[in-house]
């Protein structure tokens, strides 16, 4: 193993993320009381040109009056582009009026290490001159081709990036990709034609110790696309999924949470390895199959996720 080795910048629990657009109060209010871990505030798609304006002005109202950590969530807000003249005036009213109830701010179709640096630098000049005692952090949606060909220099750079998130219905457009569904298969594709991005951008998070979450799935009335496509994603080693509909919430949360069976199984791994290093051996069989230190670090990630969850609901 390499002597550099990168630990998680910011462990969140982020199995699902609600995306409201802020231009509907009455949406933010109920994203409130869900069982999403994380809502995204949306200024950028969701929200018409002409709403903009109000959608912010009510994005710092839901900050200032939900007590949104009190309802155990987290809070982003997803800006505007950097190309165009709605992100300051986001990134600024945001956070003077209502950034100390902040948690993260979501930039979207991020292209370059120097977009992510660009916000940064508007959040620290910020906090110093509100006193605030406490960092937001930043989420990179990967979106673009020029994001993913630049997504290990993203990840790398360094910063208070801490997620990215994969964008698939801007990143089909941008491919010119004949989809069938925001993120759903083509069933002219042998496979699943998202994989190398989603695998591309999972293993930019890993190395540099950043969250990889998949983005949305269109079609809420098909809810078992909606599993599978989370099924793929955790295989992957991705933490969560985006939800656009309260129904898609339960769903997300239920796959990337570890089952009763695999965190039984976790538990004796590590009991096993602990008995056969105790006998002067580094592997031991769990169930016919060998388990060496690979399984164990396996077995505590999932513990790791089911302690969280326990802590939560306690």
């Amino acid at each position: 193993m390499s002597h550099t080795v990168h630990g998680m910048r910011t462990n969140r629990l982020q199995r699902s993320t609600l995306a409201v657009p802020a231009s509907n109060m009455e949406m933010v209010r109920k994203a409130a009381d869900s069982a999403a871990d994380v809502v995204f505030l949306d200024l950028e798609d969701a929200v018409a040109p002409n709403d903009k304006e109000q959608a912010r002005k009510n994005a710092i109202q839901a900050l200032n009056e939900i007590d949104w950590r009190g309802k155990n969530k987290v809070t982003s807000v997803r800006i505007n582009g950097l190309d165009t003249h709605y992100m300051y005036r986001d990134v600024v009213d945001v956070m003077e009026q209502a950034g100390q109830f902040l948690d993260v701010v979501l930039i979207p179709k991020v292209g370059l290490p120097q977009d992510v640096y660009m916000v940064e630098a508007m959040l620290n000049q910020i906090e110093m001159a509100m006193g605030y005692d406490r960092q937001v952090g930043i989420e990179a949606l990967i979106e673009t081709p020029l994001g993913m060909a630049n997504v290990e220099a993203i990840a790398a750079a360094p910063s208070r990036l801490e997620a990215m998130h994969f964008g698939v219905a801007d990143y089909a457009a941008f491919h010119k990709a004949r989809t069938v569904n925001i993120g759903g298969l083509n069933p002219n594709y042998p496979g699943d034609q998202w994989h190398a991005a989603l695998s591309r951008m999972t293993t930019a998070c890993r190395a540099y110790g950043i969250r990889p979450i998949d983005g949305p799935f269109g079609d809420f009335s098909d809810p078992d696309g909606f599993r599978d496509a989370c099924k793929r994603g955790a295989a992957l080693g991705i933490e969560g999924k985006w939800a656009i509909h309260p129904s898609q919430i339960e769903l997300a949360n239920d796959e990337y949470s570890p089952t009763d069976a695999e965190v039984e199984r976790a538990e004796k791994i590590l009991k096993a390895l602990e008995e056969a290093a105790a006998q002067g051996k580094g592997a031991a069989s769990l169930d016919g199959k060998m388990i060496d230190a690979a399984s164990e670090k396996m077995a505590k990630n999932v513990l790791a996720v089911q302690e969280t969850l326990r802590a939560r609901a306690a």
